[in-house]
């Protein structure tokens, strides 16, 4: 019998990233993502060996048994500014090496927009980033591409991008951050138990199954195909509780951890953890 999913959600870390586990218990999580600097600025602040001690007790004491860590949301490798473009791979990198010595299991990140560019193009930048991100990274924790909306000249919202870039020579060390909200408003539908496995299967079929690493949970405040992110607690949006049923129950999602996003409170956050923990066969 293949392992259940473990769940939890995006904490903060408010007053340091010691503080981020004790937050995680309280909203119920077996498992917890955070920042590990503020995610509106290029700035990553030096890891020293007193934080990472407090950090690890910290999620002990706290029963957190894994932690992943998002990139800030300033990253763009399709940018045309060198400026913003170099200054994303060097605030990658730095993140993944703190959040190694910290002890995540994996980071996530955004790709961009190509803007001006053409998508071939933007995406050809986006493999050279990756290139530069991941030369000589001898660190642990693992770098995630997310999948997302694809509103605008956003890139990666479609498998077939992703599976492109994970073919390469950039690629092949990195695995995939599904977020449901994310591919539904990008046009993969998941309101029924056939739309939901014919969804699985293109994305066994153009990505890889063995890439998929982690999966961001939340329900949609905007229809399919919308090509918008708006996040939604569960059941309040438009995929629906019974998807997300079936979803945490699918023999290919059954060894993958689980992160709500959601907008709601904690105390809403911990109903939605404490529903999705009754849901698991």
């Amino acid at each position: 019998m293949p392992p259940k999913s473990l769940i939890g959600a995006h904490v903060s870390v408010a007053g340091g990233v010691d503080k981020a586990a004790k937050r995680a218990k309280t909203q119920g999580c077996e498992v917890m993502q955070i920042f590990v600097q503020s995610p509106q600025t290029y700035r990553t602040p030096i890891t020293t060996p007193e934080e990472i001690k407090k950090f690890k007790i910290s999620l002990q004491k706290n029963d957190i048994q894994e932690f992943y860590v998002h990139a800030p949301y300033l990253v763009n490798f399709a940018s045309l500014d060198n400026r913003i473009r170099y200054g994303s791979i060097s605030l990658v990198r730095k993140n993944l090496e703190r959040a190694s010595l910290l002890g995540a299991k994996y980071l996530m990140t955004h790709l961009g927009s190509y803007g001006d560019l053409s998508q071939k193009e933007g995406i050809k930048m986006v493999k050279k980033a990756l290139e530069k991100i991941i030369l000589d990274y001898a660190g642990s924790c693992q770098l995630l591409l997310e999948l997302s909306a694809g509103s605008g000249h956003i890139l990666g919202s479609r498998f077939e991008e992703l599976g492109e870039i994970l073919n390469s020579n950039a690629g092949q060390s990195l695995g995939v951050c599904l977020d449901t909200a994310h591919i539904f408003a990008s046009g993969y539908n998941l309101d029924s138990e056939k739309s939901i496995n014919q969804t699985i299967k293109l994305f066994s079929e153009t990505i890889g199954l063995n890439k998929l690493k982690l999966v961001h949970l939340n329900d949609s405040a905007v229809p399919c195909n919308s090509h918008k992110d708006r996040h939604a607690d569960l059941g309040d949006g438009l995929i629906g509780l019974e998807s997300f049923r079936i979803l945490i129950n699918h023999p290919k999602f059954q060894s993958v951890n689980i992160i709500l996003e959601t907008p709601g409170s904690d105390r809403r956050r911990l109903e939605d953890i404490q529903l999705l923990k009754s849901f698991r066969h």
